[in-house]
């Protein structure tokens, strides 16, 4: 191999091997140079940026120690400030309290004073009392003295009182027995009057006979209003004044009849139905031709002989109708004169 190079070194005559070599070793001792340099560059910086981490990290806990002595600080101070405020509360509590007491020590010193002048007003209206006691107990002697002849005389009073209720009580039973005795009276007439009713209603039907238009409706003899007057009138027509003389007839003997005892009286109640009337006409309203017509038949009786003592007129317009409905036939017989034979 030695023979080949130097064959070859020998055919060519330069040799660049040998520099080539050194340039390479220069080469790589200055990469190993620059790479420890590159290392140590390294590890200081490292060593540097540990260091730093470290302080930084010494700085951190010393602020967090700070700042956790500073809210001690602020605790403590709150605290403090708490305390003085209860001090100064107490301090205010005890000055009140003292100023109580020293009142009440002003206090019990002029009460003491004022003990001894009420002691000695105490013992002398304790006097004027035993005075006025004594003279109260001979006003209660004298009272007990008027009592007793007060209840005296109320023992008469009572007795007296005694007999009154019993002569009350004979006179009670006594009017007991008149009341009795008078409704017996009084219930004996009614039945009388009635009596006379029926037999008056009797001799109405026998006289005027059975129409449609004149009917009785119980105690009460009714004629339609047609039967006597003129739509919208209240003077007797005809026909009115024909029934009219009937019935005077009829009461003139009925009156020769009953007893005089019987204090009787023929009602006379005029009615209308509810249509109102014009305005030109003589009578304003319902009620006033209802009262109308009612006068009309007991004048017309009273010519006829009946007293007029025993008649009585009265109009009720169309407020007491026999029937509610509004219809023409409801009218028709709403319009009435209704006789009832009753007492006074």
């Amino acid at each position: 191999m030695s023979k080949s190079r130097s064959r070859r070194r020998g055919g060519s005559g330069v040799d660049y091997w040998p520099g080539f070599v050194d340039a390479l070793s220069t080469l790589l001792l200055a990469i190993m140079f620059l790479l420890s340099v590159f290392v140590l560059a390294q590890f200081l910086l490292s060593q540097e940026i540990s260091g730093k981490d470290t302080v930084l990290n010494r700085l951190n806990s010393q602020l967090n120690e700070l700042t956790e002595l500073l809210a001690l600080e602020k605790s403590s101070k709150q605290d403090l400030d708490d305390q003085l405020k209860s001090l100064a509360a107490s301090l205010d509590a005890s000055k009140s309290e003292r100023s109580r007491l020293q009142a009440l020590l002003d206090q019990g010193a002029g009460a003491a004073g004022a003990a001894e002048e009420r002691a000695g007003a105490l013992s002398k209206t304790l006097d004027e009392e035993k005075k006025i006691s004594n003279r109260a107990l001979s006003q209660v002697q004298l009272l007990n003295q008027q009592i007793s002849a007060l209840r005296k005389q109320i023992a008469a009073l009572e007795d007296a009182l005694d007999v009154s209720e019993k002569k009350d009580r004979e006179s009670t039973t006594k009017i007991s027995d008149l009341g009795k005795r008078l409704n017996v009276a009084l219930a004996q007439r009614v039945q009388e009057l009635n009596r006379y009713r029926s037999d008056f209603f009797g001799r109405l039907r026998d006289i005027l006979g059975n129409r449609e238009d004149i009917r009785v409706v119980g105690d009460r003899f009714v004629f339609q209003s047609e039967v006597l007057f003129p739509s919208g009138g209240a003077q007797l027509n005809q026909a009115g004044l024909g029934e009219m003389t009937k019935l005077a007839k009829a009461l003139v003997e009925l009156g020769n009849e009953i007893p005089a005892e019987i204090d009787w009286v023929l009602r006379v109640d005029g009615h209308t139905d509810n249509i109102p009337l014009a305005g030109n006409g003589r009578y304003r309203d319902n009620w006033e031709l209802s009262s109308g017509r009612a006068t009309s038949v007991v004048k017309y009786l009273i010519d006829q002989g009946v007293p007029a003592k025993r008649l009585v007129a009265a109009g009720f317009g169309e407020f007491q109708p026999l029937d509610l409905e509004d219809t023409q036939e409801a009218r028709n017989k709403n319009r009435r004169i209704e006789l009832k034979l009753t007492e006074k």
